[in-house]
């Protein structure tokens, strides 16, 4: 007679299925960066990598992806940085500059120009 309290216990199976990982190429922010705050190259380095990122998020490696795109997400940065501080930079040097001008074209007008 066989008791049916030693049963065999119930086996389960799980199967992990594997989601799209997203893989951010910032291809967007790259032209951008390379259109406008292109200083040392930068926004042009990043856009090349954010290809990259493309075109290994085709061929399925996603990890290959996600090292690309982590390198282009870098170079923007850099870039966006550096580019604001640079044209900041440029802006103030130019209006003192032309402040500094001015200043001297009238004390040569006030110097000579009274006869």
């Amino acid at each position: 007679v066989i008791s049916r309290d030693h049963a065999a216990p119930a086996t389960t199976t799980v199967i992990n299925i594997r989601g799209d990982t997203v893989v951010p190429d910032h291809v967007v922010w790259s032209l951008f960066n390379t259109v406008f705050m292109n200083w040392c190259c930068l926004g042009f380095v990043a856009f090349t990598y954010s290809v990259k990122t493309r075109d290994r998020k085709m061929a399925g490696d996603l990890t290959g992806a996600q090292s690309f795109a982590s390198t282009a997400r870098c170079l923007n940065i850099w870039a966006l940085v550096l580019g604001l501080l640079l044209t900041i930079t440029f802006v103030i040097l130019v209006s003192t500059g032309s402040l500094v001008i001015f200043e001297t074209v009238s004390e040569m007008v006030k110097h000579y120009g009274g006869s």
